[in-house]
């Protein structure tokens, strides 16, 4: 009698245990319903059962091993180059810039003579040589800019045609250690197109042709410059040209070798030296 009852009590099932494997059942049918609405590719239907898979430890690692792998997760990713220079070249840019900007308003307002005109491109350059070509031409930009504010556009295109772009080539020339006879004879050419700009544009803003005054005023010296050499001879026109066009390349000749002679001076004491000059200007100088 007794063994009957302990048989059929051990064949009945545990309510808690049906429970705890029903929800189980209902928890994992639910969760292969989702994936199935969802369209999850990854789900494997022939995985275990929850009910059989064995609980993790959630016990959470030590303080010590906690911190390492947290300093190990932030850590800086091999090969990241941060920007701690972009501000230095846009404030040393800006700073050449309004440089550039006040030489040229000191020397419109008070002007020295040509003392201050040879630093006209100089901090441009200086630009191009510390920070590279988008650096001098903002600088030149910047400095138009800078001068049509406080002057007017016209003298600030004036500026930028032929000092800005002197100032970029002079940059690109010496950085690239070109010769002087190269320098010089590329920015004779930028200087010879700027001063035919600036006939042109005063010019169109004056509403008389510029060019016949200054041939007039070449036509004079050179009739100066016959008699005093003794020929009774009258210049035309053609030879009046001819002689205004070489004075204004040798002018702007003369003054390329004034501006490398102080830019070799100057950029060698700051850090940015400009190509070596020949061997007679180093003598004359007596700079090695």
């Amino acid at each position: 009698m007794s063994d009957s009852f302990d048989d059929s009590q051990a064949s009945r099932p545990d309510p808690s245990r049906e429970t705890k494997e029903s929800s189980l059942k209902s928890r994992e049918e639910s969760l292969r319903e989702n994936a199935d609405a969802a369209g999850v590719v990854g789900f494997d239907a022939s995985a275990p059962p929850l009910s059989t898979i064995p609980e993790e430890n959630t016990t959470p690692p030590p303080e010590k091993d906690y911190l390492s792998n947290k300093g190990k997760e932030y850590a800086k990713p091999k090969g990241f180059s941060s920007n701690s220079e972009a501000p230095l070249a846009m404030v040393e840019t800006a700073f050449l810039a309004s440089t550039a900007s006040l030489i040229w308003l000191i020397n419109y307002y008070f002007p020295p003579g040509p003392l201050l005109k040879i630093f006209f491109p100089v901090p441009i350059a200086l630009a191009y040589m510390r920070w590279g070509n988008r650096a001098s031409w903002m600088a030149a930009l910047v400095s138009g800019l800078l001068l049509s504010v406080l002057m007017g556009p016209t003298r600030s295109i004036i500026f930028v045609i032929p000092f800005g772009i002197m100032g970029v080539q002079l940059g690109a020339l010496w950085k690239r250690q070109a010769s002087w006879l190269f320098s010089i004879s590329i920015g004779t050419v930028i200087g010879t197109f700027g001063v035919f700009f600036k006939l042109w544009l005063f010019s169109i803003l004056l509403g008389e042709d510029v060019w016949l005054y200054f041939m007039s005023q070449v036509t004079e010296l050179a009739e100066w410059g016959f008699v005093k050499l003794g020929l009774l001879i009258e210049p035309s026109l053609t030879l009046i040209e001819a002689i205004a066009v070489v004075m204004i390349v040798i002018n702007n000749l003369v003054y390329l070798f004034v501006v490398h002679i102080v830019a070799l001076l100057m950029l060698d004491r700051l850090g940015n030296p400009i190509p070596r000059p020949p061997k007679w200007v180093q003598v004359l100088l007596d700079y090695e």
